[in-house]
């Protein structure tokens, strides 16, 4: 499949079907182009079930049912042209899962951005020592100076308001995983939930990050067990095949990882405050900026001319490419 889809920025300078009268209002402009777009969008993502090896990585992975995987390329481009992130914020994803019955544009669901990092060998002898609740005040403390240098480069402030789920480390199966409470720019009626899954492995570990509504919770709660299921290391690579003489040791340990310092490092943090904003999907690398933009970009006066803003129906999109329906090459969402 070789679908090319329009960027928003290029939608908002076509024509909106030239046979039709020009709509009344702004909001009915954004209505039908968020429609058009979405419905491309969706057209052209092609999903997988059961086992797959994703390229660049030491991992395996196997979607259950009740979810679904898009590959790597089709992952990035949601998270950089539909969800508006930087190429920068992508470069160790390898995938996503859905729930079966969710997409990118799914408000009342959540998804899983898989990454894999090659960080080195994480030593967990201190999982069993460490006190959570002290942990959390500690990761409250040091907002307060992380939130000034955010306030002034123009981001909104972020709060850890709690553990949504309190971390846990299954030492056998060498999971680590956790969920937080988080505030952002004092808005206190719309919590977010960030569940982490850490799988470590021998040489770095398989991180599933997913950032939803706090009223997600109980949904991922019920479905956590077969997403921890997802992956696997590839024979040799695995936590128990580590050698001391030739591998490298993370610098991040158990209570490291829960704290939150690898993802600064990645700039998690930065990028959800960055594109943070009401009336859209909250997703792991970042908020969603889509909804904020046409709502800025389109939320101007009844009067102007709605000529303006026409949008032209796009001609029919080629439904093959010649090289089969699937594989790691994921479908182009750049602009035509």
């Amino acid at each position: 499949m070789n679908l090319r889809l329009l960027t928003l920025p290029m939608m908002l300078s076509l024509s909106i079907c030239a046979n039709a009268h020009a709509p009344a209002d702004s909001t009915e402009i954004y209505q039908r182009i968020y429609l058009h777009f979405r419905d491309s969008v969706n057209k052209a993502l092609i999903y997988s079930t059961g086992k797959i090896k994703p390229e660049d990585g030491h991992v395996m992975l196997n979607i259950p049912r009740g979810f679904k995987y898009l590959n790597k390329q089709q992952s990035k481009d949601v998270l950089t042209k539909v969800w508006n992130n930087p190429e920068s914020a992508t470069e160790e994803v390898i995938g996503m899962i859905f729930p079966e019955d969710a997409d990118p544009f799914s408000d009342s669901s959540y998804a899983f951005v898989i990454t894999y990092s090659e960080i080195g060998y994480v030593k967990d002898e201190d999982a069993d020592k460490i006190n959570y609740d002290e942990l959390l005040k500690n990761i409250q403390e040091d907002e307060k100076t992380e939130n000034e240098k955010r306030t002034k480069a123009g981001y909104p402030t972020i709060h850890i308001v709690g553990w949504a789920e309190k971390p846990y480390y299954d030492r056998q199966r060498k999971i680590l995983h956790w969920a937080k409470e988080i505030e952002f720019g004092g808005q206190d009626d719309s919590h977010t939930l960030n569940y982490e899954i850490r799988i470590l492995g021998r040489k770095g570990m398989l991180s599933l990050n997913a950032v939803g509504k706090m009223y997600n919770l109980p949904l991922v709660n019920q479905q956590i067990s077969k997403v921890l299921d997802v992956g696997s290391f590839t024979d040799g690579n695995s936590y128990i095949d580590f050698d001391p003489k030739i591998d490298k040791v993370a610098a991040w340990t158990i209570g490291g990882l829960v704290a939150g310092h690898l993802l600064a490092k990645a700039g998690l943090f930065a990028l959800i405050a960055k594109f943070l904003a009401p009336l859209w999907k909250f997703i792991v690398l970042a908020f969603a900026g889509v909804g904020a933009w046409f709502k800025k970009r389109l939320g101007r006066k009844k009067e102007e001319n709605a000529e303006e803003y026409a949008v032209a129906r796009p001609e029919e999109a080629n439904q093959t490419d010649g090289e089969g329906h699937q594989e790691e090459n994921g479908t182009d969402l750049s602009v035509r």
